[in-house]
């Protein structure tokens, strides 16, 4: 898994997040109006690292061994925990990708949904118990499932109740509406759910979703707050908020006393009382870049739509496990998304409509020449969520050679295998960021990461099968050479290069320490499956003692740790020899030090 470093406390490290949105987004401006509503929300999660990368539980984040999704069975009437323990855990698999927790889903299988959402005329199916459940929506009304996600959560943003994820940040299409998501983000304002129990144990769900609901219920309504990572060394409230500094504060690192949402617990069926704990930093909100309705292409100016994640400084300095998604919603001006409710949903007597919603599914049009024509229209997708996810990463401590105050960037890989149509939706290769302009002070962290086991055999997802490349198939593989400039696809000597011998780096995840400027040429030209020239060097691991790399480096790791590296001034161009097609793709990159 690929391994980014935190912020410190001083300085940043930032990550460059980039996608495509397919129904376009932009600033909604007066004088240029859209018809159309969008945001972008970014979100992660994190927890403690384990040594087991993928235990047979439903708490711990892991990529799946296998594509299956993980197992649900429907809940059965008057069950009691020992039974719903034994369902859990005949559901979850260690092979399986896993996110969110089955917890989390069961809670969402049970809790009523929210009736005072607008549902237009589609019809929202109760789960088995026979409840109005947030596992359906009117996005989703046949209750379909992904992973342990709740759908009334994936769907809606802010979410009226504690939710596993923190905001990073919100991606407008008009600034006045950033107020709105500052004030009820979750991760500065707290959020109730029901809490029931079983004689001693909390329960993991209720059917309740509003304080006076919980109350018929016998539960408890208890509002938590969004964390970061448990403070565990302050037991007081005292100790707690003694421990705000002005330093700590001015980087939005907040101590606060209260009940954290603390998933792990949930999992457990424990009890949550007052603890301290760390709260996230504020959500950023900006207006989103414009982007083009129906064309999975790049921004206004031409460059990949993205957003600079600055990466959280953990206090505990302990290794996280973290995950990324991001939700791109769109709904456009034919009904008002903001104002329009359940007081505008169809209603039914005996089958009969005796009340229209705004819109309607495939409705028939009089144009006036006694001809009804149909409108192509889908009331379960006006006002359409969609998601993408990171694979499990981690975010570690910065090593002890990167300075706390150090500016760090981290310059990666994205893309999978294949040409154009292979990998749609998603891209080709290529660096990120491509182009970077950064000062002398500045640390970069070069690293990628890649599979062995690509397969985009039929039916091929959205794209075309195959997996035209370099090398053999099914295989990730890059490296980093420098060119003399950006119209060149020949790279230089590593005699005659500049780039290497700009470098001063203070990080090598090879543990070299030696840091000799053909040597980092070396690792960085062959994916770090050479490490020097010379068997006096690093002995095994030289040119002159391990077995010949070919040119394709395929005897290279898919995934390579890398290093952290200042530069002196100047203008350096690189690009990825293995990938870089000279006839319909590019892998090249260019960086500016000034």
């Amino acid at each position: 898994m690929q391994k980014f470093y935190q912020s410190g406390i001083k300085g940043d490290s930032n990550l460059r997040i980039q996608w495509t949105n397919q129904h376009g987004c932009g600033n909604d401006d007066p004088n240029d109006p859209m018809k159309l509503n969008c945001n972008l929300v970014l979100q992660f999660k994190c927890q403690d690292d384990t040594s087991n990368r993928a235990p047979k539980d439903s708490y711990t984040l892991r990529n799946g061994q296998l594509i299956n999704s993980q197992d649900y069975t429907n809940q059965p009437k008057n069950e009691n925990t020992a039974a719903l323990l034994k369902r859990r855990n005949s559901n979850v698999h260690a092979d399986r990708g896993l996110h969110e927790t089955w917890e989390w889903y069961n809670a969402c299988y049970n809790r009523e949904r929210n009736k005072g959402l607008f549902t237009a005329d589609q019809n929202l199916q109760k789960n088995n118990l026979g409840v109005d459940a947030a596992v359906a929506t009117r996005q989703n009304p046949n209750k379909q499932r992904s992973g342990y996600e709740c759908p009334e959560e994936r769907d809606y943003y802010p979410y009226w109740h504690p939710t596993p994820w923190t905001d990073v940040a919100v991606l407008a299409h008009n600034s006045s509406i950033c107020s709105y998501y500052k004030e009820n983000s979750f991760n500065r304002r707290p959020y109730g759910e029901c809490v029931e129990r079983e004689g001693a144990r909390r329960k993991s769900y209720s059917i309740a979703n509003n304080p006076v609901a919980c109350t018929e219920m016998e539960g408890e309504w208890v509002e938590y707050h969004s964390v970061l990572e448990l403070a565990t060394k302050y037991t007081t409230k005292r100790q707690c908020e003694g421990a705000n500094r002005k330093q700590l504060t001015d980087r939005g690192i907040v101590y606060k006393w209260g009940k954290p949402y603390d998933v792990g617990k949930i999992v457990a069926h424990q009890s949550i009382e007052d603890a301290c704990f760390v709260q996230p930093p504020p959500v950023d909100c900006k207006v989103a870049e414009w982007s083009r309705p129906n064309n999975l292409g790049d921004g206004l100016d031409g460059k990949p739509l993205h957003y600079t994640w600055k990466l959280p400084h953990f206090p505990s300095l302990k290794q996280k496990r973290c995950v990324f998604r991001l939700r791109y919603n769109i709904s456009t001006d034919d009904y008002a998304p903001w104002s329009t409710d359940h007081s505008q949903n169809q209603v039914k007597q005996n089958n009969v409509v005796v009340k229209k919603s705004p819109v309607e599914q495939n409705p028939l049009v009089d144009i006036g020449a006694n001809q009804a024509l149909r409108l192509a229209i889908n009331t379960a997708q006006f006002g359409r969520t969609f998601q993408d996810r990171s694979h499990v990463f981690f975010i570690s401590p910065r090593p002890a050679e990167v300075a706390d105050e150090r500016k760090l960037i981290n310059l990666n890989v994205r893309g999978k295998r294949g040409n154009i149509v292979q990998t749609y939706p998603a891209v080709e290769y290529d660096f990120v960021p491509k182009e970077m302009s950064i000062k002398d002070t500045d640390l970069v962290h070069i690293q990628w990461t890649g599979s062995n086991t690509h397969n985009n055999k039929a039916p091929g997802g959205d794209g075309q099968t195959g997996d035209a490349g370099e090398g053999t198939g099914g295989t990730d593989r890059h490296n980093l050479l420098e060119l003399l400039d950006a119209s060149q696809n020949f790279p230089r000597p590593i005699e005659t290069a500049s780039l290497y011998k700009s470098m001063n780096v203070v990080y090598n995840s090879i543990n070299d320490k030696k840091y000799d400027t053909k040597n980092v040429a070396i690792q960085l030209a062959s994916s770090g499956y050479y490490r020097c020239a010379k068997n006096a060097d690093c002995g095994k691991y030289s040119i002159e003692t391990k077995a010949a790399l070919n040119p394709t480096i395929d005897g290279a790791s898919p995934s390579y740790a890398g290093l952290i590296t200042s530069f002196k001034k100047g203008t350096y161009h690189y690009v990825c020899t293995r990938n870089n097609n000279f006839t319909n793709r590019s892998q090249k990159g260019k960086l500016v030090v000034r």
